[in-house]
């Protein structure tokens, strides 16, 4: 290639060519042995981009085996995730502590302690984010690249680059295919992060055959109509130097772009199989790991062979990565004494805190005229946003509608940016324009939120709808136990017009069901507030905050301090019949309900808010007894949405189970059923049905 390295990494590759061969054939032996071991995994590809591999961690890349959470490290994803024991076997080479030969060799075995799964997992060292479901590591490796650029423009300074790491995606051709992986790359290419190189692994091949199978587009020229630097390397199975220069060049100060390196290799390169989608995902056989160790100068009999000469090819590499750090320190020992508040900043952003007192920054007390929960959720967090730097709140052009601007907020942009509409920033900037990307503004949250655990707390918002399109992202973030806070408005048949397609009856269902995930509908402001304190204090846990669009009338008995607990006695009752159990948006009806059924019949009913199931299943055994009373009155839930989930709680629902209807938002709820006198009369008849025994108190009732 027509492209110069750095003069130290020239002389590096070329000193050490008279191993690259020997190391090459023991790590694709060594690959191949693993798969085999067990009779399973995915081999091809990790065959295949070995000389990547090498390229990266053995003269690219900067990090530190014996540090893993060294701050100013590079990012390493791997989206291609089923190529997993490419990373793994990476890590045990260049010296990572946890990955020892015996965990390496875990793989694919019945062990529960193994660091080695069937795709990379967060939670073990060197690994940034958890990856599998295709597309969502590049778009978290932009995320990646976004923390980057933001603490750059926040804390650099001439001749300190205190933050200076590089992010680096593998990446295969189902990623280019996967819409999520497409959304990125777009917006990634817009913000100009050239601070981001993507590594195509391109061998042409799909589980079901060859990509032409169902792709002819030129990958390059969409590249570059995405705003990305392109540099093709011919040979990827072997040319590590050649690879080393594309990547040197990738991080260059001379680039301007995010950088896409096509590299053409080929799967399973070497076996019975090579180039065929069987390279894919299985075993390559006895007989034909036998082969090829014997093609390549090997003993046939001897497995998981690491000779001495490849030890020696990488064991410089833990005592480079502790100079790194040294390095680092001392830059940020004369960084501090220059700029001793910035140093304390980020010294307290490094260690995830957070502004003291940020709660401080609530309002006390709301207007009591009736408020959508969505304009008191910008009444919450707007302020804490502009005041506490560790938030970065992004929206996918929903901007008017999700109330999440504060005064003097600046855009994540590109500095030379000039927009037609004049909404103009800079890397500073902490709200982000993410287009109509609703999966990627989740998934490259995550990559935010995992670049350093509360460095970050990203914050999306859109319609609740459309968290359906994201919820791949969502649902990662949660298996990842990282915190971002979903800000969903819109969020029933309430609001209206916009009908079925945008009413989300069935989608509560599915978060509440969802592990790991805070899916929380305040009732009014004060719950609202509780909802975002909840939140923020939830540090290893997405949360998604459901809002309304309609305004809500403000109740003197809800409590934001109550909503940690997930339920509460909103109007306790002696002699009561009957508990209603009001959520978010209809809180109020319950309290309507149940003053009428009084009023009507002389009927008491107790009611609960209960804005969070998660939540309320941490309280002990003790309180949920006292807060829902089942065990001596029946519970009828108030909720326009699909009534799976709430057998747990209740024993009847005035819930929905078809799509909702295009009407104005009071018009629908009255379609509905959810007038008071109506919904007052399907309590009454239930509770006579109970007395009657025409319905059992076990069997859930649907009103």
């Amino acid at each position: 290639m027509a492209v110069d390295i750095r003069p130290a990494a020239v002389q590096k590759v070329k000193k050490d060519a008279a191993e690259h061969d020997h190391v090459l054939k023991t790590f694709r032996l060594l690959i191949s042995d693993l798969c085999q071991q067990y009779n399973g995994g995915h081999p091809g590809g990790a065959i295949g981009m070995a000389a990547i591999g090498i390229a990266l961690w053995k003269y690219v890349m900067r990090y530190a085996p014996h540090n893993p959470d060294y701050f100013n490290r590079d990012r390493f994803v791997l989206s291609n995730g089923h190529t997993c024991l490419f990373q793994y076997s990476f890590l045990h080479l260049t010296g990572y502590k946890a990955m020892t030969f015996e965990q390496l060799k875990s793989y694919h075995s019945d062990r529960v302690d193994a660091l080695c799964p069937g795709h990379p997992e967060i939670e073990h060292e060197g690994i940034e984010v958890t990856t599998g479901p295709l597309g969502q590591g590049i778009a978290n490796a932009v995320g990646l690249a976004i923390a980057t650029k933001n603490l750059q423009a926040h804390f650099n300074k001439p001749g300190y680059n205190v933050v200076s790491n590089h992010t680096w995606c593998m990446i295969g051709d189902a990623c280019l295919q996967e819409g999520v992986g497409l959304e990125a790359i777009s917006l990634a290419g817009h913000l100009r992060l050239d601070n981001l190189t993507v590594i195509y692994d391109n061998n042409q091949i799909t589980c079901d055959g060859s990509v032409d199978l169902t792709s002819s587009e030129d990958v390059n020229a969409k590249m570059r109509a995405c705003g990305w630097n392109v540099i093709d390397v011919e040979d990827g199975c072997y040319d590590i130097a050649g690879i080393v220069a594309a990547l040197e060049e990738a991080r260059s100060p001379n680039a301007k772009q995010p950088t896409f390196i096509n590299v053409r290799t080929v799967i399973g390169i070497g076996s019975a199989v090579e180039g065929t989608a069987a390279a894919h995902g299985a075993a390559f056989g006895h007989a034909n790991v036998a082969a090829m160790k014997t093609a390549y100068g090997f003993n046939p009999e001897e497995h998981f062979v690491i000779g001495d000469r490849v030890r020696a090819f990488f064991e410089e590499l833990p005592t480079r990565g502790e100079n790194l750090i040294k390095e680092w320190k001392e830059l940020l020992a004369q960084y501090n004494a220059e700029y001793p508040d910035l140093g304390a900043e980020l010294a307290s952003r490094i260690k995830g805190e957070l502004l003291a007192d940020w709660n401080k920054l609530i309002p006390e007390s709301f207007p009591d005229k009736p408020t959508a929960t969505r304009a008191a959720s910008g009444m919450v967090i707007n302020p804490i946003a502009k005041e506490v730097k560790n938030f970065m709140v992004g929206t996918a052009d929903l901007s008017p509608s999700v109330n999440m601007i504060w005064p003097g907020k600046v855009d994540f942009q590109h500095p030379d940016l000039r927009t037609t509409c004049g909404i103009n920033g800079n890397y500073s900037g902490r709200y982000l324009h993410y287009g109509v990307r609703e999966h990627a503004m989740c998934a490259i949250s995550n990559g935010i939120a995992a670049y350093s655990p509360g460095t970050f707390i990203p914050i999306t918002s859109t319609f609740f709808m459309f968290y359906l399109y994201a919820a791949p992202a969502v649902r990662m973030g949660a298996l990842q136990h990282l915190q971002v806070i979903h800000a969903a408005t819109h969020d029933s048949i309430g609001m209206g017009e916009d009908g079925p397609t945008h009413q989300p009856i069935e989608l509560a269902a599915l978060y509440r069901a969802m592990p790991n995930i805070l899916y929380i509908r305040p009732g009014d402001s004060e719950e609202t507030a509780g909802a975002w304190i909840t939140a923020i204090n939830a540090k290893n846990t997405p949360t998604i905050i459901s809002t309304s669009r309609q305004a809500l009338p403000q109740l003197r008995q809800t409590s934001r301090d109550k909503v940690a607990y997930g339920a509460y006695v909103l109007e306790e009752a002696e002699n009561a019949s009957v508990t209603l159990l009001g959520v978010g948006a209809e809180l109020s009806f319950a309290v309507d309900v149940a003053a009428q059924l009084n009023e009507k019949h002389g009927i008491i009913a107790r009611v609960v808010s209960f804005p969070c199931q998660r939540l309320f299943e941490k309280q002990s055994l003790e309180y949920k007894r006292e807060t829902l009373k089942r065990g001596s009155i029946p519970a009828v839930i108030i909720e326009p949405y699909a009534p799976q989930g709430w057998e747990r709680y209740a024993n009847a629902g005035i819930c929905l189970s078809r799509f909702g209807h295009s009407l104005p938002g009071k018009a629908a709820y009255k379609y509905f059923g959810y007038d008071i006198g109506v919904m007052t009369e399907k309590i009454f008849k239930y509770l006579a049905q109970l007395k009657e025994e025409e319905i059992l108190l076990h069997e859930f009732s649907e009103l």
